[in-house]
């Protein structure tokens, strides 16, 4: 009897679970046919372009979402998935209602200051090229800087974990020069590079390079003592120890070490890059906020949210598949 009332409730609840998205879908489709009917039937006060593409792209989110409210029973696991979406969806739409309204609808917030979504769909549209080719330019600097002082992180914490005297020569040196802000550096760095590229590389190497040495460091040390001795019994190198023993063991603190720079690497980017280069988000922030261009601004800042926080998510990623064991105990 228990068993069988076991197998009867575990499909209900799948199903009325699958039942909530669809109210939930339609509720966001609502919002955002709302959205575009706000957008396109209501006067504007102040005189913007791209309103009638902005709402059919509205138009077009409602669209899709009311087919994945309709079709969600059938998605499986990613109807399930789709659900917990809905209310941020809902959310969105409605918060671009209220967006719309405080700026090309009312004026409440004026221009240039605050800029109307039609400002940002317009700078998407037609100030792409520049706009991407900053964008380039930034993950090709975060990037080859990144993976610079990453690489150089993880060997000087490699070391100083492992070796005694290399912690003793090290250790004072690392503890005077690694608090201080990379972009302290900034005369420095411009004086000993030929290019700025090259010294802006520098900085978000410099940032990126203190916490993983410090994480990797503190990892390779707190490796228990008898993984050594056992290997050791078993007729084990100094190799060995450390690559298939320390380092193994000491991952899970060099991932967050690897965190920790990342974050820094995307502040240090910013300011190298709004001094001397040519390209870049950081130059392209300077150069809208010079021209009072604040919608173009706003944009970039858009693209960089979304830049920073999809390579964070790859780095947990990979963290996830490569540390399978500890999934799901650092979440983003």
């Amino acid at each position: 009897m228990s068993a069988s009332g076991l197998s009867i409730a575990a499909p209900r609840e799948k199903v009325a679970s699958t039942g909530v998205f669809w109210l939930g879908g339609f509720l966001a489709a609502g919002a955002w046919l709302a959205a575009a009917l706000v957008t396109t039937l209501l006067p504007d006060e102040i005189e913007v372009g791209r309103t009638l593409e902005l709402g059919l792209l509205a138009g077009a989110i409602a669209g899709v979402l009311l087919l994945l409210a309709i079709g969600s029973s059938s998605l499986g696991e990613a109807g399930l998935k789709l659900r917990r979406t809905a209310p941020w969806a809902t959310v969105l739409a409605l918060g671009l209602i209220a967006w719309e309204w405080l700026t090309a609808k009312s004026g409440t917030l004026p221009l240039p200051f605050f800029a109307s979504p039609q400002g940002l769909l317009e700078v998407y549209l037609e100030d792409w090229p520049r706009l991407g080719e900053s964008v380039l330019r930034s993950l090709w600097l975060l990037l080859s800087g990144y993976a610079i002082g990453a690489f150089a992180g993880f060997v000087a914490g490699v070391a100083l974990g492992w070796s005694k005297a290399i912690g003793y020569w090290v250790h004072p040196v690392l503890r005077l020069i690694g608090p201080l802000p990379a972009t302290a550096w900034l005369p420095i760095a411009f004086f000993a590079f030929p290019s700025s590229g090259s010294a802006s590389t520098f900085l978000v190497a410099l940032a990126t390079w203190f916490p993983v040495t410090v994480l990797t460091w503190s990892g390779v040390a707190s490796v228990n003592r008898n993984y050594y001795d056992i290997a050791r019994t078993l007729g084990a190198s100094q190799s060995f120890l450390v690559l298939k023993v320390a380092i193994p063991a000491a991952l899970p603190q060099v991932f967050v070490g690897l965190f920790m720079g990342l974050g820094a690497s995307f502040s240090v980017l910013v300011v190298a890059e709004m001094l001397g280069v040519k390209a870049g988000l950081g130059w392209y922030l300077q150069w809208a906020q010079g021209w009072a261009a604040y919608g173009n601004m706003y944009a970039a800042l858009v693209v960089m949210a979304l830049m920073c926080s999809g390579l964070t998510t790859l780095l947990f990623r990979g963290r996830d598949r490569l540390l399978a064991w500890q999934k799901g105990t650092v979440r983003w």
